[in-house]
């Protein structure tokens, strides 16, 4: 380990700098609360996240920052009040491990937006003063709200992206009621979050058309994820020919990337929900007032969403597809997620490559 290892009884994996680059570091964990779960992880899933604040990209990076916000794993203890849960259940924490647990969006069970701000998984500040460190780690401290149960016979390390890749479509997919069968949806872009809204869309009984500016993904959509239709977004007469077609679109588009052309893609009454963070939003009035359309944005999900999120991938058998990895490999895993090169998710193998 490295002169800057540092101390404790927690082993994760740290970013020093904006190099992002990963190496082992040790820490010290909260002291277990009443209220607290204390649970030994065995796999994170690598989100793009993980790029943005080990890289500084925001410019609110804290060093060292351990990433990690789609964690799995087993209690390994818990505090004298928690009623929810027990030692050796699999269980899984997202995005969120605090909020106010008061305001009207917390009540609601949308700890995401809680008023006063929800406590992020990572790089953020807890409630006990300390920076929140993440899943690339051998074991974490979450209070039991924050905390899900994993559906007995799940997998754990395909549960392990749902807790984020999963969620962030299935939210905005059930508040604008793409669930209706035989109703059309699209969805752009197929990656991690891309491929999971295309399985939600499946399971929910819609005709399913990805929209790709990537040529070599559709013979794997078409045949492994079982979509309905594979269109070029570049190609303007493919475009042309699904005008008017698509009930719901989902875009999780990151990079800049037009509007208007994929709005012309809905109904009357039609509904495309961002999920990505391109750097500015450009649309004419038009694309929306013309045939009433609407455009809305959605961020990860609360704690009821996520709970009945994993139920329903448990009793419909939606997986995502992932590529296992050892935590020794987390550098080149990021490298390659920034470009893509992914099917569709890396998970890290935490329980059996961090020693």
């Amino acid at each position: 380990m490295d002169t800057e290892c540092g101390t404790g009884d927690c082993l994760g994996w740290a970013a020093r700098d904006p190099s992002g680059t990963l190496s082992p570091y040790k820490f010290d964990r909260r002291v277990l609360r009443s209220d607290d779960i204390s649970l030994k992880i065995t796999h994170c899933g690598v989100c793009y996240a993980d790029v943005i604040w080990t890289r500084n990209k925001f410019g609110d990076s804290i060093y060292p920052l351990v990433p990690g916000h789609e964690i799995v794993g087993i209690v390994k203890d818990i505090g004298s009040d928690v009623k929810r849960f027990k030692v050796g259940d699999h269980v899984g924490v997202g995005t969120c491990v605090n909020s106010c647990r008061s305001c009207e969006y917390c009540n609601d069970f949308q700890e995401v937006h809680c008023s006063k701000g929800s406590t992020h998984t990572f790089n953020a500040l807890d409630s006990d003063g300390t920076i929140t460190k993440g899943g690339y780690s051998s074991y974490i401290v979450v209070h039991e709200r924050y905390c899900l149960k994993i559906p007995d016979g799940y997998p754990l390390d395909k549960a392990a992206p749902l807790l984020c890749a999963g969620i962030t479509v299935y939210t905005p997919m059930m508040r604008h009621k793409m669930n209706q069968p035989g109703k059309s949806l699209g969805v752009i872009g197929l990656g991690g979050l891309g491929h999971m809204a295309v399985k939600f869309g499946k399971a929910f009984g819609l005709k399913v058309t990805v929209l790709s500016t990537s040529e070599s993904k559709r013979e794997e959509a078409i045949k492994l994820l079982g979509v309905d239709k594979f269109v070029i977004s570049s190609d303007k007469q493919q475009m042309e020919s699904i005008t008017k077609s698509l009930d719901f679109i989902v875009d999780t588009a990151s990079g800049d990337h037009p509007f208007d052309p994929y709005l012309s893609l809905l109904k009357v009454g039609g509904i495309m929900a961002l999920v990505g963070f391109p750097s500015e939003i450009k649309i004419h009035a038009a694309s929306l007032n013309v045939g009433a359309k609407t455009i809305s944005g959605s961020l990860t999900g609360g704690t009821k969403d996520l709970q009945k999120m994993l139920e329903f991938c448990s009793a419909n058998e939606i997986y995502p597809d992932i590529e296992v990895i050892d935590i020794h490999y987390i550098n080149d895993a990021l490298q390659r997620l920034t470009k893509s090169d992914v099917k569709y998710r890396f998970v890290i193998d935490i329980e059996n490559s961090l020693k």
